[in-house]
C-alpha cells in the first residue's frame, strides 16, 4: 500500500482538495509525532438560551437531561454542562457579543478597546502548521465575528459559505477559480475534474482507506449540493400571496440552513487539517425564522418577559440549534484519526454571551464543553449569585492544547472539576 504525505491533495483543473486522515499517512506521521493534533471550535449563539430549558437542576454526574440537552443524550458521556459562570465586569447587553472569547470589561462603554480572543491567543502560542492558522465564521451578513487580534481588532469572519468553500477547497489562477465557482453554480461537482486522479489514488489504497475517502468525498458533494440548492432558490419565482410584500429577509432568517452549512464546512476543515482553530457566531436576528409554528421574530422572542407563548416559540428555535450541535458532534465522532475520533481530539465550546437575553443579563451564561479529551458526563454548577470567571474554562482549554499558562483575562487557574483524561 502506498504511503501518503499528510499534506496530500487531489488536484484537477483549478481545483485542489486536501485529503482526510488516511491509514496510508500513518508511517510518516508516527515517525514525527505519535499523537494526533488537538483542536478547538468555539460556538456562540448571540441571543442566549432559555436557562430553565438548558441548565440541569442537579449537579454532578447524575443530572437529568433538560429539554435542550435531550437532543444530545447520545453524547452524555462526551460533554460537561457548566453553570454559574460569567466574565467579571462584562456588561452591556448585546455589546457582549464581541467579548465572549476575550472577557474584556465594559464593552458597551465609550472608549472600549477589546483584547485578544481565546482562539487568537492559541494561534500565537501554538503556531499551528495548517493552511489556515484559524477560521472565523458567522451566520450574519457582515464580517464581524468573535475572533479578536492582540491589538483589539476584529478578525474578519467568513459569512458566505460558497466563498469559504472556495477558500478551503478551490485552487488555481483567478480565471480557473471563476470557472470552478461557475461549475459549482451550474450544479457540476468539482469531483468531476478529479475523477481520474481519484481512481489512480484508490488503486493504491487499502479497503479501509478507500471507504474513508469515499465517505469524505460524499460529504464534500453534499455540501456542494446544498450550496447549489441555495443559489437555485434565488432564481425560482416565489409564490404569490395576498399579503403585502415584506422586506427581503429570507437569507438571514434561515439561520438553520446558514448554520448547517457553516458547521459542515467546519467539520471538513478540521477533517482535512486545513485548520485546527475555529470560531462560529450564530447571529440571532430580528426576523421570523422559516420554521413551522414561529410567528414572531427571533429577537422579540428572546425578550419574552416570561410570556409562555413566546417561550414556547423560542424553545422551537433553540431546539433547532441543539439539533445542529448534535449533528456536528456526530460528524466529529464518526471521523477517525490515528485510532481516535475527531471529537476526542476537538474541544467544542458551545454557549452564549447572554445569560438571560430577556433582560440583557450577561451573568450565569449557558455553557457546554464537549469532546477534547476531558472527563465529561457531568454538570459543574457554581454560585449563581457570585459567578466564577468563565476565563477559568479557557485556561483549562489552553492547557489541554499544551499552552503553559495559569491565566486568561480575568480567569486565574483552571476550573475546578474540569479534568483531562
Amino acid at each position: 500500500m502506498t504511503s501518503l504525505n499528510r499534506r496530500t491533495f487531489l488536484r484537477g483543473t483549478g481545483v485542489a482538495i486536501a485529503l482526510p486522515f488516511l491509514d496510508a499517512m500513518l508511517p510518516p506521521l508516527r515517525s514525527a509525532d505519535p499523537k494526533s493534533p488537538r483542536r478547538m471550535v468555539a460556538v456562540c449563539t448571540t441571543l442566549g438560551l432559555h436557562e430553565p430549558h438548558f441548565t440541569p437542576t442537579k449537579s454532578g454526574t447524575t443530572f437529568e437531561l433538560t429539554p435542550y440537552l435531550e437532543p444530545l443524550k447520545e453524547f452524555r458521556s462526551e460533554f460537561t454542562v457548566l453553570s454559574g459562570l460569567s466574565h467579571p465586569e462584562v456588561d452591556g447587553g448585546h455589546a457582549t457579543e464581541v467579548t465572549f472569547l476575550t472577557a474584556s470589561p465594559h464593552p458597551g462603554m465609550s472608549g472600549f478597546r477589546n483584547t485578544i480572543s481565546l482562539d487568537q491567543l492559541m494561534v500565537e502560542k501554538l503556531a499551528p502548521d495548517t493552511r489556515f492558522s484559524s477560521l472565523a465564521m458567522t451566520t450574519g451578513n457582515t464580517s464581524t465575528g468573535m475572533s479578536i487580534s492582540r491589538n483589539g481588532v476584529n478578525v474578519p469572519a467568513d459569512n458566505r459559505a460558497s466563498v469559504l468553500f472556495a477558500k478551503l477547497f478551490l485552487d488555481g489562477t483567478p480565471q480557473q477559480m471563476r470557472e470552478s465557482v461557475q461549475r459549482l453554480q451550474d450544479g457540476q461537482s468539482i469531483m468531476d475534474t478529479l475523477s481520474d486522479e481519484t481512481k489512480r489514488l484508490e488503486k493504491n489504497l487499502g479497503n479501509r482507506d478507500r471507504n474513508k475517502l469515499d465517505e469524505y468525498l460524499t460529504a464534500v458533494r453534499e455540501v456542494e449540493k446544498r450550496l447549489v440548492r441555495g443559489q437555485e432558490w434565488v432564481k425560482k419565482p416565489k409564490p404569490k400571496v395576498a399579503m403585502k410584500q415584506p422586506r427581503d429577509i429570507a437569507s438571514l432568517a434561515d439561520f438553520v440552513g446558514r448554520s448547517k452549512l457553516m458547521f459542515d464546512l467546519a467539520h471538513l476543515a478540521l477533517e482535512t487539517d486545513s485548520t485546527r482553530l475555529i470560531t462560529l457566531q450564530i447571529r440571532g436576528v430580528a426576523q421570523v425564522p422559516p420554521i413551522d409554528g414561529i410567528t414572531a421574530d427571533w429577537h422579540n422572542l428572546s425578550h419574552h418577559g416570561k410570556d409562555p407563548e413566546k417561550i414556547a416559540q423560542l424553545k422551537v428555535i433553540e431546539l433547532k440549534q441543539m439539533d445542529l450541535l448534535r449533528e456536528f458532534l456526530s460528524k466529529l465522532q464518526q471521523s477517525k484519526e490515528n485510532g481516535s475520533s475527531l471529537l476526542n481530539q476537538t474541544m467544542v465550546l458551545f454557549g452564549s454571551n447572554l445569560g438571560n437575553a430577556s433582560s440583557h443579563d450577561s451573568k450565569n451564561l449557558p455553557m457546554l464543553l464537549a469532546g477534547g479529551g476531558f472527563r465529561h458526563g457531568q454538570h459543574l454548577a457554581f454560585d449563581t449569585q457570585n459567578n466564577t470567571a468563565l476565563g477559568k474554562v479557557y485556561v483549562a482549554m489552553l492547557q489541554r492544547l499544551g499552552v503553559e499558562t495559569d491565566q486568561f483575562a480575568t480567569g486565574r487557574g483552571r476550573l475546578p472539576g474540569l479534568e483531562m483524561t
